[in-house]
This record gives C-alpha cells, sequence and structure tokens, in this order.
C-alpha cells in the first residue's frame, strides 16, 4: 500500500509542529491508540489545540452534543 503523505497533509489538522507523523495516517494512529489517544483528526479544531487526545476527552466532547 501506498502512502499518500502529501494528500495527507492537506487534510490534517494537527498543530503539534515536531510531530514525526505527520501525514503518515497509519504511523499516527497506532501511536495514539497505544497511549489509549484518538489522533488530532477526530476532534474539532479548539479541542485539538489542547493536546488531550484522551479517549475520555473525546468521551466528554461527545456527550455535550
Amino acid at each position: 500500500m501506498d502512502c499518500k503523505k502529501e494528500k495527507n497533509l492537506a487534510a490534517c489538522n494537527c498543530t503539534y509542529e515536531p510531530c514525526p507523523r505527520k501525514g503518515l495516517c497509519c504511523d499516527c494512529l497506532s501511536y495514539h491508540l497505544k497511549r489509549r489517544q484518538l489522533p488530532a483528526c477526530a476532534f474539532p479544531k479548539e479541542a485539538e489545540r489542547t493536546y488531550d487526545r484522551s479517549f475520555e476527552h473525546f468521551a466528554r466532547l461527545v456527550q455535550k452534543t
């Protein structure tokens, strides 16, 4: 499977600049799931900026809607 890094970067909303996984969705997802987190793309803009990618934070956001 070919990685579409450049295309993925266009849709990536991660604001963590030194991240080496930007645009590498499979690496990003694997990294975050191992830490009981979701990647930035699962969060709205304001929530993503907190860098709290935890399942719990995501659940709180979903409960608000």
